[in-house]
């Protein structure tokens, strides 16, 4: 099976899966309510640390999802469930629209990103890689239909981070435990070069 198979493959599992619905939220009201979150992900979801992800321009749904599972707690992360635990639905309807209206900034950095970009594009026939391309889009943009998100711009530290807990098992709710999967089969050095190679994506 070629990658790209492997990758469709992968894909229509995911997309056969029941969508995670969510109310239509107000960006105006997010807004107000995004300023207990400028502290970490900056004021207009652009974050300015490289430890805590940029939320602009992310899909709503992914956003959304991802609150919820901080307040239920089935995505670990103590400080990010303190944040969930006392919003509404409606308060995570309205934050996810709000950040989901906002642009991310990509990052303007020289280097050698050559063997980042063929793991992301082409993936890694030999280790049972799929392609990133496939999922997460050719230039980064994610799906929200599909409930995968925009990677374009996104720290090279924060994307390496995730990718480490999705190896180690240590974060838990991907979707048919997807990216579990993948992440097993990348190395310290695949996760270091498609990290920084898609904080430079546009």
């Amino acid at each position: 099976m070629t990658i790209k198979a492997l990758a469709f493959g992968i894909g229509l599992a995911t997309l056969g899966a029941s969508p995670w619905a969510f109310g239509e939220g107000n960006p105006a009201a997010g807004k107000k309510k995004a300023e207990t979150c400028s502290g970490c992900h900056g004021e207009d979801g652009n974050s300015n640390a490289p430890i805590f992800p940029k939320l602009a321009g992310q899909h709503v749904a992914y956003l959304s999802k991802q609150l919820h599972e901080f307040r239920s707690q089935s995505r670990g992360e103590s400080t990010m469930a303190a944040i969930a635990e006392p919003l509404s639905d409606e308060d995570i309807a309205d934050l996810s629209a709000w950040f989901a209206k906002g642009t991310v900034h990509v990052e303007e950095e020289e280097g050698d990103y050559s063997a980042g970009e063929r793991l992301y594009r082409g993936g890694n026939l030999a280790k049972g890689i799929p392609a990133c391309s496939a999922c997460h889009g050719p230039h980064g943009e994610g799906s929200g239909e599909a409930g995968f998100p925009a990677l374009r711009g996104q720290y090279s530290a924060y994307v390496a981070k995730a990718l480490r807990e999705f190896k180690a098992g240590e974060r838990r709710n991907d979707r048919n435990q997807m990216m579990r999967d993948i992440a097993a089969k990348l190395s310290d050095e695949d996760i270091g070069a498609v990290s920084d190679f898609v904080s430079v994506l546009k």
